[in-house]
């Protein structure tokens, strides 16, 4: 389980980048890099990390579904992911 400082961190950084995102778009389209250089570090999409939506665990993270591996495992397991069932042969 991740601490929750992680998840709040990531949450910042996530509203930082929406909010300055038409800004960031204009400043790079005018070469203006001065104005984008004054803009805060979080702002930028590049320092958003994928976590799980229920653990927080940044490693083994599977975009198609948002969430790691291991929680992927057990919700195929209990058949809560829909046309995802475990192989068997």
């Amino acid at each position: 389980m991740a601490k929750e400082s992680m998840k709040a961190r990531e949450l910042k950084r996530a509203k930082l980048v929406e909010k300055f995102a038409a800004k960031r778009a204009k400043y790079k389209a005018d070469g203006n890099f001065e104005a984008l250089h004054n803009l805060p570090r979080n702002s930028s999409s590049v320092r958003l990390h994928n976590t799980c939506s229920q653990t927080g665990r940044p490693k083994g993270y599977m975009r198609q579904f948002g969430v790691s591996r291991i929680v992927f495992r057990e919700m195929a397991s209990y058949g809560l992911i829909p046309g995802v069932k475990k192989a068997s042969w």
